[in-house]
């Protein structure tokens, strides 16, 4: 059981580094609080059982569609919320309240739409055999989604310090002001950022089905919970400390879940306030922010 503890808690990490890593992204170039987060990895699962439903396509093709598809929404959509905010005395606060509510707006168009129930997308769509590892066997869609989700997390490392648009990006997270003052044009970056932050939560919801068992339209709430849990065990506004994050976190639930099973859903918030009372920095935090 400790075996299968770890490597399952490895799996559910490197995808937990997924599912935080748009958040991540968002708070570190604007500084703004994206309470709707978890609507938009629920948003990613439907539109993934939804095309699979109607026409049989392969959840890591709808990843892909899901991604440029939310980076085109989220672009717009920046320029209609963010701007504002941070013409505000307080955008962080102010952003709490915002996401909020645009949370609670999806939520409730999307429990209209398509219904309360729960959707799923059967487990052998990414892969019908199980997958035998040090002897332990796991299901194959636990393993397509952990590879996944590495694939996307080195994509967004690339694009960060592999492009110039990322160094850009990278310069507006250590000073915004200063960036501004090179010369950099900050709206543009990031509105990309936001961007691409919405398109990695749709990435990570296209594969959330596999790993939750399904998905409702009351799912994002806790998403965003569990996405927030990650980010801060790291360190907000550090890439590399949501991958830490992430794998803390699938760890962590994983040893809950095999045995202490009915405290499982009290660790997000067991993790919160021990971070936040012994590191609130994160793990990372000056390493990384004061870099």
């Amino acid at each position: 059981m400790l075996l299968y503890a770890i490597l399952a808690g490895l799996l559910f990490g490197l995808y937990f580094s997924l599912v935080g890593l748009g958040l991540n992204l968002i708070f570190g170039v604007m500084r703004i609080v994206n309470l709707a987060h978890g609507d938009f990895v629920m948003l990613g699962a439907l539109a993934a059982s939804g095309m699979y439903a109607a026409y049989s396509v392969n959840p890591l093709i709808a990843a892909v569609l899901s991604l440029i598809v939310f980076v085109l929404i989220g672009i717009p959509l920046y320029y209609l919320l963010v701007p504002r905010l941070q013409m505000s005395s307080d955008p962080e606060m102010l952003s709490i309240i915002l996401f909020f509510g645009l949370s609670q707006f999806i939520e409730s168009v999307t429990t209209i739409v398509v219904g309360p129930t729960e959707q799923s997308i059967p487990s052998d769509a990414l892969g019908a055999h199980p997958f035998h590892l040090l002897g332990q066997v796991f299901p194959a869609a636990w393993i397509s989604s952990a590879l996944a989700s590495v694939v996307a997390v080195i994509a967004v490392f690339l694009y960060l310090y592999r492009t110039r648009i990322g160094r850009l990006t990278r310069a507006v997270m250590v000073d915004r002001d200063e960036a501004l003052a090179t010369g950099i044009n900050v709206g543009k970056v990031s509105a990309l950022a936001f961007g691409i932050g919405l398109g990695l939560a749709a990435v990570a919801g296209s594969f959330a089905p596999f790993m939750f068992g399904g998905i409702t339209p009351a799912s994002g709430v806790s998403l965003t919970i569990q996405s927030f849990t990650v980010i801060i065990v790291g360190s907000l506004g550090s890439p590399l400390g949501t991958v830490l994050g992430g794998l803390i976190y699938g760890l962590a639930l994983a040893f809950m879940q095999t045995y202490y099973s009915s405290w499982a859903g009290l660790l997000p918030y067991l993790l919160l306030i021990a971070i936040l009372l012994v590191r609130p920095s994160g793990l990372l935090g000056h390493k990384v922010r004061h870099a």
